[in-house]
Order: structure tokens, then sequence, then C-alpha cells
């Protein structure tokens, strides 16, 4: 994902995340063909899923960069926690849709997803502008042109609600192939980027815990008296999600009111501590409260994960800090996610580990990753909190200063 997240901010969005997308349903779609060429060597299959992982991984540093060229900083978060449902909205829909087909075979359980993303990919390659500036828009990253700049017949177009032809335009004219990418190193040395990137590994360690394992705990866990089923505790399980919706759109939401990304992010985590210690101590009671009990995790959970690899990773990979016209959307998005998913490894298996000694150890350990990820952004909270208090905004420009970018201390040039 770091190699991939560098080459997004190189090379074109739109071919770039075309030829991941086809790329990945190819070897998915190989993978199930194992199943109708009666294929039973390790080898094979290893094979397709290491090199169809590749290809996924272009996947979430392009996505994040293409929304985050179209959309300012001035709503990032609300507009990003809505787009960011899709993922829970995937997971419930891929696992719906291979159980559907799984009756003929587990094969096409594979072949059928893999066709599905391939051709979205055609789709993204036929009709997806991965730049403002590739149809005549201003870039939302863009500084507002001083009317001066500007030759006067673009000004008539612009007041009248034309866009001005890219083509045409010398003022406007920023094109996606004019900028280039920045190197991981140099990624690295954004402020914010160190924190948030290992904040999301204890993030995501609590998130993918409960994620994998969550169906098999309800199914081992007495609730009302009963026990469920496996099926009904992987139906119950994905209330989960739906918890991590909401959390992400109210995290977004939050961090733009609030103009500050890291006071939230760390707020939800710290809730999110006894809110699991609820859970574990009073999700048995019965199926409602543990269902209520389930979103609330959910969301104090997946809130501050899903606003990280969004909103926050867009805000600094248009840092003020980099040189010139340079982008680093995917390369940071790929940073801060790529580190990450060391935790999305580590927590389901160290609940393999800890299961055995009883569920009270595995709830200690996401209680503690939760803590964790909180304290690791404290630093920047306290910037955050000293800006707002050292700087008191004016009456005059509360409008203003409301509407400005996400997060100041976050973005600004100290190091």
């Amino acid at each position: 994902m770091y190699v991939a997240g560098h080459l997004g901010d190189t090379l074109d969005l739109r071919l770039f995340l075309t030829t991941g997308m086809i790329g990945s349903g190819i070897f998915v779609a190989l993978f199930g063909m194992g199943y109708f060429w009666n294929i039973h060597i390790f080898g094979f299959y290893l094979v397709m899923q290491m090199v169809a992982g590749l290809f996924q991984a272009t996947g979430w540093p392009s996505v994040v960069a293409v929304i985050g060229n179209w959309f300012g900083k001035r709503k990032r978060g609300l507009i990003m926690g809505v787009w960011n449902a899709h993922t829970s909205v995937g997971n419930i829909s891929g696992s719906l849709l291979a159980a559907a087909v799984l009756d003929y075979g587990w094969g096409w359980s594979f072949i059928v997803p893999g066709a599905l993303i391939a051709s979205a990919g055609v789709l993204v390659y036929l009709f997806l502008p991965a730049y403002p500036e590739d149809i005549g828009f201003a870039g939302a990253n863009a500084s507002t042109p001083k009317l001066g700049s500007v030759p006067h017949n673009e000004v008539a177009q612009i007041q009248k609600g034309n866009a001005v032809d890219i083509e045409k335009s010398s003022s406007l004219k920023q094109g996606s192939g004019s900028r280039k990418g920045v190197g991981l190193s140099e990624a690295c040395l954004i402020p914010g980027v160190i924190p948030f990137a290992l904040c999301l590994l204890f993030s995501k360690l609590v998130a993918y815990t409960f994620l994998y394992w969550l169906p098999f705990y309800l199914s081992q866990t007495e609730i009302g008296g009963e026990y469920v089923s496996v099926k009904s505790a992987g139906n119950l399980s994905t209330l989960f999600d739906v918890g991590g919706i909401v959390g992400g759109i109210l995290a977004g939401y939050m961090s733009d009111k609030l103009n500050a990304r890291a006071t939230t992010a760390a707020s939800f985590m710290s809730a999110a501590i006894p809110s699991m210690l609820l859970y574990r101590t009073y999700g048995n009671v019965s199926r409602t409260i543990n269902i209520l009990l389930m979103m609330i995790v959910g969301l104090f959970v997946n809130g501050p994960y899903a606003l990280i690899t969004t909103a926050v990773s867009a805000d600094l990979g248009t840092h003020s800090s980099l040189r010139g016209d340079s982008r680093a959307l995917a390369t940071v998005t790929a940073i801060i996610d790529g580190t990450g998913s060391v935790g999305a490894a580590l927590g389901p298996l160290l609940t393999g580990f800890l299961s055995t000694k009883g569920w009270d150890a595995v709830f200690v350990m996401l209680m503690v990753g939760a803590l964790i990820a909180a304290l690791l952004l404290s630093r920047l909270v306290i910037a955050e909190i000293t800006e707002k208090t050292q700087k008191p905004i004016p009456l005059s420009h509360g409008r203003q200063a409301f509407e400005a970018t996400g997060s100041q201390p976050l973005l600004s040039n100290q190091r």
C-alpha cells in the first residue's frame, strides 16, 4: 500500500484506479476458477490471493485522493463521513452476495464479485473525472485567484456561472499532470502524519477484532438466557457496522463544527473504553440491550477509524508545508491506512490466543488499545485546544473563522 500510494500521486488516478479494480477482479475470479478446474494445490490459491491483494492495495489511497481533490476542507469531515458508509455497506452486500450464489458452488462466491469489480473498473475509466481541473473547474484545494490575475472575459464567465475552458485558461489551468508526487519520507515529515498513523494502528486493532470475532463471541455468549445460532450471530453482528456508519458521519460532522480533527478522534476513542466495558458487562442481559450496546460500541470504535482514513488523510495530503504544486493525497492515505493495517492483522491474531484465557482478557486488550490510540493524539489535541484558547474568534469574523479549514493546529507549519 505504501508503494501504491506513491504511485497514485505520480500517475493518473483514473487509470491507476481502473487498473487496480480490473486486476483485482481478474485474480479474485481466478481464485474461484480453482473450484471448476479442480485445483487442490495450496500454492495456486496463495499466489492468487497475494496478487489480488497487490491490486486491491491501489484502491483506498486512490479513492480518498479523488474525493479529496473534489471537496475542500470546510465540510470535508461530514461529506467523507457519509461517503465512507460505502465500506460498511460493501461488507454487508459482499457477504450477502457470496452467500446467495454459494449453493451453485463456492467458486461462484469469488467469480461473481470479481466480475462486478472488474465491470465497475470499466465504468470508472469511462466516467470518473479524477481532478476538477480535467473538466474545467478550479481544484477544491486551490486558492481562489485574485480578480486582477484573471482575464476580464474569464471573470465575466465565472460571474455568469459558466465554467472556464481548461485549455484556454491560463490562471485556472493546473491540470492533473502538472503536479508531482512526494516521496514517502517527505510525506512522513508532514506534521500529524505519524501520530495519526500510529493512532489508526490501535484503532484498527480494535475495529477489526470486532469485525472478525464478534459473530463467534455472540454465538458463545448466553444472551437473555439462551444462545443464538451461528447464522443468527452473523446477522446480529452486522448491526456493529450500522453503528459504525452513524459513528463515521457523526465524527466527521463534529470535527467540522469543532474545527478539530484530533480532538474529535481522541474523544471517540476515549468514549469507546467505557462503552466496551458496558457491552461486556451488560450485553448478556437481553438481546435488545445487546443490540443497543453493540451499536454504541460500533459508533465510538468506527467513528475515529472512518475520520482518520478519510478527512484527516485528505487534510494532511494537502498540507501547506508541501512544496509548490506537489501533491501527497494518495501517499499520506497509504502511509496512514497501511500502518493501520498492521493493527488490523494483529488484533484478530492476538484475540485467538487471549480468547483461550476468557473473553475478559480480550476486552481488556481492546480497551487498552483504545486508550493507547487516544493517548497518541494527546499532543495534537493540546495544540488544537491551545490554538482555540489563545486566539479567540472575533465576532465580526465569526462566520469566516467558523468555515476555516479543519484542524488548524494540525495543518499549520509547526513541526
